[in-house]
């Protein structure tokens, strides 16, 4: 019934599969993934949260900036225009306390609109930042 090949001696089936191969791949991929993961994470915006050991320490002031779809500024939930978004950033880092600044921006506002509130507070000497996400 079945064919045989080669002088007439039947074979068996596979007994034994070899898996040295199939490790070598799963390893040459884990490399692969570690390398490309390490690249991204170099390539994104470095954002520094604000910490807090415990809740007796010195409470530092917190700043909130919202940018909406259409682009514009809001400032602990009032609109502001460009200028005014510098002159309060300036007047909340003149208030003495070590001031971190948490941007919201709405999932459709463009990215350079964020970029560029996070430029103007470096500008005025603020260099702690945390993005705003919501939790799903």
């Amino acid at each position: 019934m079945g064919a045989s090949l080669g002088g007439g001696k039947s074979r068996g089936g596979i007994v034994g599969i070899n898996i040295t191969p199939m490790v070598d791949v799963v390893l040459v991929l884990l490399v692969i993934m570690m390398v490309s993961a390490t690249y991204i994470v170099a390539q994104s915006l470095k954002v520094e949260l604000p910490k807090s050991a415990s809740s007796d320490d010195a409470v530092t002031s917190t700043a909130q900036v919202s940018v909406s779809k259409e682009g514009k500024y809001y400032f602990k939930q009032e609109p502001v225009s460009e200028d005014e978004l510098v002159a309060k950033l300036r007047e909340a880092k003149a208030g003495g306390a070590e001031l971190n600044l948490v941007i919201s921006a709405d999932t459709t506002a463009q990215h350079g609109k964020v970029v560029h509130v996070i430029d103007l507070a470096k500008r005025e000497g603020i260099s702690k930042f945390a993005i705003n996400v919501d939790h799903e």
